[in-house]
């Protein structure tokens, strides 16, 4: 069952590097196309923050997602490998595929839609469904027999 409770956890990391790489294109394309670049001229090192408000909004929304992407989920997998240690449940492995498929939802709602209650909605989801993997995993440590480990 270890295995089964890593593979959402796998797959959400991929997922967060293709939002990573959605970025380049959304932000590339959506500077080529500003035709007053004054905003950007003489900036060395132009960081994400200094497109804000000079890019259309749309083009900033993967970059967005991927910030949303390496904060909650870090949780996540903390969670994750708690129960593979201990040993998930089958709930356990269905919980953490309810928090990756909503999440890979929002992403892609916040990515080209964006309307925030829909992606407000999809949040509340995912993030009952890691409360109740969390609650889980603090059970199964709290609870674990320790007469059962090795001497």
């Amino acid at each position: 069952m270890q295995a089964q409770i890593l593979a959402p956890a796998a797959v959400l990391v991929v997922w967060s590097l293709v939002v990573l790489l959605w970025i380049i294109p959304a932000r590339f394309g959506a500077v080529a196309k500003l035709e007053d670049k004054s905003a950007l001229a003489g900036k060395v090192g132009v960081r994400g923050a200094d497109l804000e408000g000079v890019l259309p909004d749309k083009a900033n929304w993967p970059a967005h997602n991927f910030t949303h992407l390496m904060e909650q989920p870090t949780v996540f997998y903390a969670t994750v490998m708690i129960l593979a240690i201990m040993g998930p449940g089958a709930l356990d492995v269905t919980l953490a595929w309810i928090y990756v498929g909503v999440r890979i939802l929002h992403s892609l709602w916040q990515n080209l839609v964006n309307t925030i209650p829909v992606r407000f909605g999809l949040f509340l989801i995912s993030t009952t469904a890691l409360i109740v993997l969390a609650v889980r995993a603090v059970m199964a440590t709290l609870l674990a027999d320790p007469s059962a480990l090795p001497a």
